[in-house]
C-alpha cells in the first residue's frame, strides 16, 4: 500500500479561526432544533430553571448558618424560621436532582436522534455525488471526517445547552460577589484565565495532530479490517501475511502513538504551571473574604455565602472558558461535516431535462468519445465512434485494462466524456433526466455487491421498488437460475446471505453470480449490461446464462463483456478494444475474416481448449 506522507505540522487554527468556527453553531442548532423541536424546547427549559439553583440554595445556607448563630445568642427559642429554611433547601435539593436527571435524559434522547438524522442525511448526500468523487482520496479524507461528526457532535449539542445554563448561574452569582468586593472579581480572573488560554493552546495542536492524520487512520482502519476479517482470511493465513500486517499497524500505530505522547507530555508540563498560577488567585481571594469577616464587615452566613460564591464561579468561569475551547474545537470540526454537503455532484440533470424515449428508436451512438479518469494522464477511452442500434447485442472484447467498463459506465452516466458525446435518439445523453436514464439500464458489474441482506433483498436490490413483491423475485431468480441455488437454503428467500450476521449462510462465487444476475433480469430495464458478471461459472455454465440471456431479452439492447469466445460469439455485433480505442466492429464471422486482433484472439483461446 502507498505510505502517504504525514502532515503533522499542518497550520494550527488560531483565535481569530476559532471565532469564525463558532459561526458553524447557528446552523449546528437548526439542524438540532429541526431534529425534534419538542425536545429541544424542553431541554432548554429545564436547564433556565436548573440555573437558578446553586445561587438559591447558597443563599438559603448562609440564611441558615445567620439563624442558627443568632438563635445560640438568643435566650428564646422560636425554630420555626430555621425549619423553614431547611426545608427550603432539602426542596431545592430534590428540584435540582429531578431537572438534572431531565437534562441528561433529554440529552440523550436528542443527542441519539440528531445522530440518527445526520447519518441519514449524510447517506443521502453521498449518495448524490458523482463515482468519480469516490475515486478520490482527498474526498474520502473529507469523507472519514464527516463520519465521525455524526456521532461526536452529540457531546457538542450537551456543551453548547451547558454553557448557556452556567452564563446564567454565573450571572447571579457574580451580582452578589460584585456587591461585596469588586477586587474579587479580577482574582477570579487570575485563577482562571491562563488555564484557560493553555487549553486553548493544546487543543489547537490536537486538532492539527488529529486532521493532519486522516489518511493514516483511514489506513490504520485498513489494516485492522484484514487483519481480523472473513473476507481476507484465507488469504491472510495461506500467504502469511498476518505478521506483515501486523508489522504495519504497529509501526504506524506506534508513530501516531510518539506524536501523541510528546504533545500530552508538553500539555501536562505547562497545566501544572498554570494550575499553579490559579490556585494563587482563588486563595487570594479566599483570604480577602476571611480577613473581612474577622473584621466583623460581613456576618459568618455571609462568609460561607461568599466562600460558596467564589469557589463556584471558579468552578463555572473554567467549565465556561474550558469548554468554550471544547466548542471553538467542535465548531472546527463541523467544519468538516458542512464541507462534506457543500460538495457537489457534476453529473446531474439539466434544468429542463428531456423524458427517457419508451421505446427508444435509434439507439445510442457514441461520436469520438473519449474519457481520463480523475487526476490521471492516461486515456481510458479515445476516438470512440460506433452506434449501439435498438434491439443490437453488442459484445466488448479486449484484454483487461482496455477500457469496456469504463465504457458502459460512459453509456450508464455514471461518467460524463472528457471529449466527444454520446447520443441517445439523436440529443446528447446529458440532456435527459438522470434518474430516468439509470432506470432504464440494467448493470451487473464484475465486482458487484455481494450484500449482506437476505437472498430476496439482495435480489430486490435490482429494482427495490419490488421487493414487496415475491412473485417478481420468483421471477428474476428462475430467469437467472438463481432458484435453484434458493431452494436449497433453509429459509429460502428470507435466508440471509453472507456470514457477518447471525444464521448468514456464505454462497459460493457462481452462486452469488446467478443471484447478481437476478438482479438486471428483475429491473426489466430497455438496455441490459452484463460487465464479466460470470467469470466465477464454468465455460458450459456461462454459455448457458448467456444463452438464456439473449432468449429473454430478444428486442431488448444489450452490452455482453466477456473473455470467453464461445460466449462472445452469440452477440450480433462484436466490438473490439485496444488500449481503449476501437480496434475492430463486426459480426463473428466479420470479424474472423479480417484476420485482425480479434480472430488473433479467438484461435489462441481455441488452441488453449485443445
Amino acid at each position: 500500500m502507498a505510505r502517504v506522507p504525514i502532515n503533522v505540522d499542518e497550520k494550527k487554527p488560531n483565535i481569530r479561526e476559532r471565532v469564525q468556527a463558532l459561526g458553524n453553531l447557528p446552523a449546528f442548532l437548526k439542524e438540532v432544533y429541526q431534529t425534534s423541536p419538542s425536545l429541544t424546547i424542553g431541554n432548554i427549559l429545564l436547564r433556565l430553571l436548573r440555573s437558578a439553583i446553586p445561587i438559591s440554595i447558597l443563599y438559603i445556607g448562609k440564611l441558615i448558618i445567620d439563624e442558627v448563630i443568632m438563635l445560640s445568642a438568643a435566650k428564646s427559642l422560636d425554630l420555626n424560621y430555621l425549619y423553614l429554611m431547611i426545608g427550603a433547601e432539602f426542596g431545592l435539593m430534590i428540584i435540582s436532582d429531578l431537572l438534572a436527571r431531565g437534562i441528561a435524559l433529554t440529552d440523550s434522547l436528542l443527542g441519539d436522534l440528531f445522530a440518527n438524522r445526520t447519518s441519514i442525511k449524510l447517506m443521502k448526500h453521498a449518495v448524490s455525488l458523482d463515482l468519480a468523487q469516490f475515486e478520490d482520496a482527498t474526498f474520502y479524507d473529507k469523507l472519514e471526517r464527516a463520519r465521525q461528526q455524526t456521532n461526536g457532535r452529540t457531546a457538542l449539542l450537551s456543551q453548547i445547552l451547558a454553557q448557556g445554563q452556567d452564563a446564567i448561574t454565573m450571572g447571579l452569582l457574580l451580582i452578589g460577589l460584585v456587591t461585596f468586593n469588586p477586587l474579587l472579581i479580577v482574582l477570579l480572573l487570575i485563577s482562571v484565565v491562563p488555564s484557560f488560554i493553555g487549553e486553548l493552546y493544546f487543543n489547537a495542536k490536537s486538532y492539527s495532530l488529529q486532521r493532519g492524520w486522516t489518511p493514516q487512520r483511514r489506513e490504520l482502519d485498513y489494516y485492522r479490517f484484514i487483519g481480523a476479517s472473513d473476507e481476507t482470511a484465507k488469504e491472510v493465513k495461506l500467504f502469511g501475511l498476518s505478521d506483515f500486517i501486523i508489522e504495519r499497524f504497529s509501526n504506524l500505530s506506534n508513530r501516531y502513538f510518539k506524536e501523541n505522547k510528546k504533545l500530552s507530555i508538553e500539555k501536562a508540563s505547562w497545566g501544572s504551571l498554570l494550575v499553579a498560577i490559579g490556585t494563587f488567585g482563588y486563595f487570594s481571594a479566599y483570604s480577602i473574604i476571611i480577613i473581612e469577616t474577622v473584621k466583623g464587615i460581613v456576618s459568618i452566613g455571609s462568609l460561607i455565602f461568599l466562600a460558596g460564591s467564589f469557589r463556584q464561579l471558579k468552578a463555572l468561569l473554567e467549565s465556561i472558558l474550558g469548554r468554550f475551547t471544547s466548542i471553538s474545537q467542535g465548531a472546527l470540526y463541523l467544519n468538516d461535516l458542512f464541507e462534506f454537503y457543500q460538495i457537489e455532484p457534476q453529473i446531474v440533470s439539466p434544468k429542463h431535462s428531456k423524458t427517457f424515449p419508451n421505446p427508444i428508436h435509434e439507439g445510442f451512438r457514441f461520436e469520438n468519445v473519449g474519457f481520463k479518469y480523475p487526476n490521471s494522464d492516461k486515456w481510458s477511452n479515445r476516438n470512440l465512434n460506433f452506434t449501439l442500434k435498438v434491439g443490437e447485442k453488442l459484445a466488448l472484447v479486449g484484454e483487461n485494462g482496455s477500457g469496456k467498463t469504463t465504457l458502459v459506465k460512459l453509456l450508464a452516466r455514471l461518467y460524463d466524456p472528457d471529449e466527444g458525446r454520446i447520443l441517445l435518439d439523436g440529443h446528447d445523453l446529458k440532456a435527459y433526466n438522470l434518474t430516468e436514464l439509470r432506470e432504464h439500464i440494467g448493470v451487473i458489474f464484475q465486482d458487484f455487491q455481494k450484500f449482506q441482506f437476505t437472498a430476496g433483498d439482495n435480489i430486490a436490490v435490482g429494482d427495490i421498488d419490488s421487493r414487496e413483491e415475491p412473485s417478481e423475485l420468483q421471477r428474476a431468480a428462475q430467469q437467472s437460475l438463481a432458484d435453484t441455488v434458493i431452494e436449497k437454503l433453509p429459509l429460502k428467500y428470507e435466508q440471509p446471505l453472507g456470514r457477518r450476521f447471525a444464521k448468514g449462510i456464505e454462497l459460493s462465487g457462481g452462486e452469488w453470480q446467478k443471484v447478481a444476475l437476478a438482479r438486471a433480469y428483475l429491473r426489466e430495464a430497455d438496455v441490459l449490461i452484463l460487465d464479466e458478471p460470470t467469470a466465477a461459472l464454468d465455460a458450459r455454465a456461462e454459455y448457458e446464462v448467456f444463452r438464456r440471456f439473449a432468449e429473454l431479452t430478444k428486442g431488448k439492447t444489450a452490452i455482453l463483456i466477456s473473455h470467453r469466445f464461445s460466449t462472445v460469439r452469440m452477440a450480433d455485433r462484436i466490438l473490439v478494444l485496444d488500449k481503449g480505442q476501437l480496434l475492430e466492429i463486426g459480426t463473428h464471422e466479420e470479424l474472423l475474416e479480417q484476420k485482425g486482433r480479434y480472430a488473433e484472439l479467438f484461435y489462441l483461446q481455441a488452441q488453449g481448449y485443445k
